[in-house]
């Protein structure tokens, strides 16, 4: 398989970020409305002071978030990109090293673990509660993704390590071809996987921190009201009056960004020759 140059995961890290803030997602921050008492500013700002970290050569994967996290929340001061870094981190090592996905999360060790719950621990997402078992504030276990198994039933980040990032394959990747096979402009395509996502399965952000019933509401009601609607057409207006009446209850989707950008990482990793699948 071709082995990538970091430079190269760096910058196609770089664009992934800024093409999901181009894009009109409703519900979260993007170009065309701030929200959630954050700007646009600070997700920049947050993919340029982290790419270096993500597409570090020769990083391990809780290393590359761990660093990328520290750089973001030194820079902006608040968690812009925990899970991005989570979702982004095992693919840039994949494409750095040559391997597919799956071998780089069966390689998690020890280190990835203690790396990772670092992470969590310094950017302090909201609604993360406690758990049981392998909670962030106790020592972390032996691999790391006995702690994402944990949590992947209420978590859709956790679940990607168990199940190899499937909903990548299967609800992004697919949007985004089909949404180019349509001819939308790449912003619109960006906004096709976006909805693809929030409307495929509750958002995980939303249910942690408003309840799993809030999430599963949320998800059908994008859905009817994004039903018999052509991005095409370029429907900014629709989908801005969506925006704003989400934000309005504070309902962030941030799990359905993350896994946007994500999605568009993976696609551009692809193209420049990673074997990932």
């Amino acid at each position: 398989m071709t082995r990538l140059d970091p430079a190269l995961i760096g910058t196609v890290y770089r664009a992934a970020c800024r093409a999901e803030l181009d894009a009109l997602k409703p519900g979260n921050v993007h170009a065309f409305a701030a929200g959630h008492r954050m700007v646009v500013t600070d997700f920049v700002t947050s993919a340029e002071v982290s790419a270096p970290a993500l597409a570090q050569a020769g990083a391990g994967v809780g290393a590359r978030v761990r660093a990328g996290i520290a750089a973001t929340m030194a820079a902006v001061g608040q968690n812009t990109n925990l899970g991005i870094l989570l979702l982004c981190a095992p693919l840039a090592a994949a494409a750095e090293r040559g391997q597919p996905l799956g071998a780089v999360l069966d390689a998690l060790d020890r280190a990835d673990s203690e790396a990772v719950f670092a992470a969590i621990r310094i950017a302090n997402p909201g609604g993360l509660g406690r758990a049981a078992r392998h909670d962030v504030a106790a020592a972390p276990p032996d691999a790391l993704r006995d702690a994402m198994q944990e949590a992947a039933d209420r978590d859709r980040i956790a679940r990607a390590y168990v199940t190899g990032f499937a909903d990548i394959p299967a609800i992004g990747l697919p949007a985004l071809a089909e949404a180019r096979r349509r001819g939308l402009d790449p912003s619109w395509c960006t906004t096709a996987v976006h909805l693809a996502y929030l409307t495929a399965v509750p958002d995980s952000h939303v249910a942690r921190k408003a309840g799993a019933d809030a999430a599963e509401d949320l998800r059908r009601e994008v859905a009817e009201a994004t039903r018999g609607i052509d991005l095409a057409r370029a429907p900014a207006g629709p989908l801005l009056a969506l925006d704003a009446s989400m934000k309005a209850r504070g309902l962030n989707p941030g799990t359905s960004a993350d896994f946007t950008v994500a999605t568009l990482f993976w696609d551009a990793l692809a193209r420049a020759g990673a074997g990932l699948a």
